[in-house]
C-alpha cells in the first residue's frame, strides 16, 4: 500500500505556489545567497530640517523724544503710505491722551482740523480742556487710501499705539473711533463703552482707557452726542482709587 494513487499532485503544487505567491513569494532561488543569521543594517535617521527662528519683534524706542522721530521715519509700517505724517501734539506730561484712527483729509499741519476738528474742539471745551493740554496722537501718521486702518497691520499699529501710551503715561486715555478702540483695547466702542479699561504698563503705572465716538460719527449721527457726552464726563470724573 502506499500514498493516495488518486492524489492530484499538479492541482497540490499550483496551490500551495498560489499561496506562496499571495505570501509575496516571487522567486525560490535568487542569484545572491541571502544571509539569514546577519542582523539587518539600521534604518536611515531621517534628516533633521534646521530649526526656524522666528524673527525678533522691532525694539521700539524707549523714549518720547526718540519714538516721535521714529514714528514719522521709514522704519514706522505705514512710511510706504501717500501723504504727509502727522505728528502727535501736546505736553510730554498730560494727564489726558486721546487716540484717534489717523489724520483727516482737511489735516495739514495737525490732527483734527477742518469741520471733524472744530466739533472736536468744541467736545473739549465742554469739558473745560483744550489742544494744550491733552496728548493727541493718531493709531496711523498717514491718512490710509480708504480712510480705515488696514486690518492686516491692524495689530502691528495697536502695539505701537500701546507703547505710545506707555511714553506719554497719562492718567487717563480717551480712545475716540473702532480703530482707536480695537488698537488699545481689542474692541469696538459699542462693547468698550460705559466703563473703564485699565490698561497695564511695564512699569507698574495703570492708564484708565475711556472709549467713545469718533467726532467723524457724530457729524453723520448727531444723536449719538448723548453717549459721547456721557463718556466725557466719565473722562474728567476723579480718578479713582
Amino acid at each position: 500500500m502506499g500514498a493516495d494513487q488518486n492524489l492530484d499532485w499538479a492541482a497540490a503544487a499550483a496551490s500551495a505556489l498560489d499561496w506562496w505567491r499571495d505570501a509575496g513569494v516571487d522567486v525560490l532561488v535568487a542569484d545572491e545567497p541571502l544571509r539569514w543569521l546577519e542582523a539587518p543594517p539600521p534604518a536611515p535617521t531621517p534628516a533633521i530640517a534646521p530649526a526656524t527662528v522666528a524673527p525678533a519683534p522691532d525694539v521700539l524706542p524707549d523714549t518720547l523724544e526718540a519714538f516721535a522721530a521714529w514714528r514719522l521715519g521709514e522704519g514706522a509700517p505705514d512710511a510706504d503710505w501717500g501723504g504727509v505724517p502727522i505728528a502727535a501734539s501736546g505736553p510730554a506730561g498730560a494727564t489726558v491722551m486721546i487716540l484717534v484712527d489717523c489724520p483727516e483729509r482737511d489735516d495739514r499741519d495737525v490732527l483734527m482740523e477742518g469741520p471733524v476738528g472744530r466739533l472736536f474742539d468744541r467736545m473739549l471745551a465742554a469739558i473745560g480742556l483744550d489742544r494744550a493740554q491733552v496728548a493727541l496722537a493718531a493709531v496711523c501718521a498717514r491718512r490710509p487710501t480708504t480712510g480705515r486702518v488696514p486690518r492686516d497691520i491692524e495689530a502691528r499699529l495697536g502695539t505701537i499705539a500701546r507703547h505710545h501710551v506707555e511714553l506719554v503715561a497719562p492718567k487717563r486715555l480717551l480712545a475716540m473711533g473702532d480703530a482707536a478702540s480695537r488698537a488699545i483695547l481689542s474692541m469696538n466702542v459699542a462693547d468698550a463703552r460705559g466703563r473703564y479699561h485699565p490698561l497695564n504698563h511695564r512699569n507698574g503705572t495703570v492708564t484708565e482707557v475711556v472709549a467713545t465716538h469718533h467726532p467723524r460719527f457724530l457729524l453723520d449721527r448727531p444723536a449719538a452726542k448723548t453717549e459721547a457726552w456721557r463718556d466725557l464726563l466719565m473722562l474728567t470724573q476723579e480718578q479713582r482709587s
